[in-house]
Order: structure tokens, then C-alpha cells, then sequence
């Protein structure tokens, strides 16, 4: 299939699941970055994302960008995706790649917004800790200022960091993480001493089943802005909403957002999400998975507490 065939197909699907979700795609903003990234459509990992509430006038949508093709910012940069930034956000991801093997990247955006974010994926068997990644010289400072916390709490290795360039904020994805810490009791506490919203008991035994934790930090502070809980599965049931609505709509997307592997269960991520003034929910539907999805599922969709 040429190029433009799967940039079409591809726009296609990401209409389909923005209608789920009565989000009308912005056509100008969205056909350039499948465009600019159209020779990796074909095999690369693509999710399209939703949240809950206030959140919900959005999808999200990520592809993923083999090493092989390069820095996807700087593709970006040479597309007019996003205008350079005199700041250190737009050196991160160089500075990442300098610093650290990188076996993956990934591109995201916004089906109303456009570009948002790039993401580096480390290898699974050389991830880097919270001390390697300080030693970026374009890494917020807020790292090195909660390197203690993240110690105490058990969380060290990291699968991939992700670079929001127009909110100017990191993620940090850790993994390998020990159940221990996912219990009421540490996430609690965790979530208490970051000064974030409670969770509910709901909550508390989504999290239990997480692959992935990741914190949201800035340039501007010391302080940890967001944390997100992640759990991969085939189940569309398990949104830890209590809310009619938020139950309705995530049931809705989770059982016909579009999804390119016949023969297996649609693939979905959930993501519990705490502010220091709200909890709230996301959902990704892989559109399409690679082995790695499918080794995650494997160790992660069987647990039940």
C-alpha cells in the first residue's frame, strides 16, 4: 500500500473512534503528522486515547517511530509540525539520545490540537534508573529533586520518557515495579505525600494491576503535577469509574474503538489519573499491536489482585 493509501487508512480509523466520542478531527492538523511519519504507519504500533470528564472533548492518538528513522522532533521541526522552542524542552530528546540507547520512538497528537509529544523507549534488558537520567544535561531539575521520593517508593527503572512540548512537562514511565508498592497502604501514602487526590477503594484495587506508573513534572517546579497508573488488558470492563456517564462512555469506546488485528481481543490501556484536584481516567485502544503488547497482556490481564 503507498503512502498516501495508509495515511488515508489510518485518518479513517482515527475518525471512526473520534466519532465514538463526538470529537470532529481537525483534517488540517492531523493528515501532515501521518504525512511526515507515513512510511512507519504500515507496521508501527498506533493507539488512539481517550479520557474521562472535563477531559473528554479530546482523543489522543500516538505512532510508534523506529530508531532507524531518526529524531521524530527534528522530522517535526522540518515538517512545520511545531515551531522550535528556546528552551530546554526542545534539546531533550537529543540530549536523551546522546546520553542513552533509545530502541524506540514514538510520535503523539491531538486529533483538534496536532503535535504534542515525543516519546524515547529504552530496551527492555538496559533500562535506564532515575541517576542516568539526571545526568541529562536538558532533564528538568524537578528529577533530581525527587530522586529520594522515587527511591522510597521502589521506582527506579524506566521504560520510556515522554516530552510534551507545548505544556513543557516530562513523564517519566517506571517499570519493573514491585506489587508491594502497588498496595493500598505505599500508594496512599505516595499519594498523600505528593499532595494529589485521594483515590477511591475503586481505585486502589485498579492500581494493584499496574504495568506502569508515571509522574508528570516541569521545568518550573519541584513539584510532581500529575501521577498516572497504567493496566494493559483485553477486558472492557474495568475503568475504575463511578460515575454513570464516565461507565457508559468508556463501555462504549472500549467495545468499538476500530482496531486492525482480527482474530485477537482488542488490545486497551487503562490509566487512573490523580491531580492535586481531581481523579480521572483514561482509555487507549490500540489500533494496532506489536509482540510486545501481546507479552504484556500475557503477564499483566491474568492478574486479579
Amino acid at each position: 500500500m503507498s503512502g498516501a493509501a495508509e495515511v488515508e487508512r489510518v485518518y479513517s480509523a482515527m475518525e471512526e473512534a473520534a466519532q465514538l466520542l463526538d470529537v470532529a478531527c481537525s483534517r488540517d492538523k492531523i493528515r501532515p503528522i501521518l504525512t511526515a511519519f507515513q512510511d512507519t504507519l504500515a507496521d508501527g504500533v498506533i493507539v488512539f486515547s481517550m479520557a474521562s470528564g472535563r477531559h473528554a472533548t479530546e482523543l489522543d492518538f500516538s505512532i510508534s517511530v523506529p530508531a532507524e528513522h531518526g529524531d521524530p522532533y527534528a522530522a517535526a521541526l522540518a515538517s512545520g509540525l511545531i515551531e522550535g522552542q528556546d528552551h530546554p524542552v526542545g534539546d531533550l530528546l537529543a540530549d536523551t539520545q546522546k546520553a542513552l540507547p533509545v530502541s524506540m520512538f514514538a510520535v503523539d497528537g491531538e486529533v483538534t490540537g496536532g503535535f504534542k509529544k515525543t516519546y524515547a523507549f529504552f530496551p527492555t534488558d538496559n533500562m535506564p534508573g532515575v541517576a542516568q537520567l539526571i545526568d541529562i544535561p536538558s532533564m528538568p531539575p524537578s528529577v533530581a529533586e525527587n530522586a529520594e521520593l522515587f527511591a522510597r517508593y521502589g521506582l527506579d527503572k524506566v521504560q520510556m520518557t515522554s516530552i510534551d512540548y507545548k505544556r513543557r512537562q516530562v513523564n517519566l514511565y517506571f517499570s519493573n515495579l514491585s506489587s508491594a508498592y502497588l498496595q493500598p497502604g505505599p500508594v496512599l501514602e505516595l499519594v498523600r505525600e505528593l499532595g494529589l487526590h485521594v483515590p477511591g477503594e475503586a481505585g486502589l484495587e485498579f492500581v494493584k494491576r499496574s504495568f506502569a506508573l508515571y509522574p508528570t513534572l516541569s521545568w518550573d517546579s519541584g513539584k510532581i503535577e500529575r501521577l498516572c497508573f497504567a493496566v494493559i488488558s483485553t477486558d472492557p470492563t474495568l475503568v475504575p469509574a463511578t460515575d454513570e456517564a464516565d461507565i457508559a462512555q468508556f463501555s462504549t469506546y472500549a467495545n468499538n474503538a476500530p482496531y486492525a488485528y482480527a482474530g485477537e481481543k482488542r488490545t486497551l490501556v487503562y490509566g487512573l489519573t490523580l491531580s492535586p484536584t481531581e481523579e480521572y481516567y483514561k482509555l487507549g485502544a490500540y489500533y494496532q499491536i506489536s509482540d510486545i503488547q501481546r507479552k504484556l497482556l500475557k503477564a499483566f490481564d491474568a492478574l486479579t489482585d
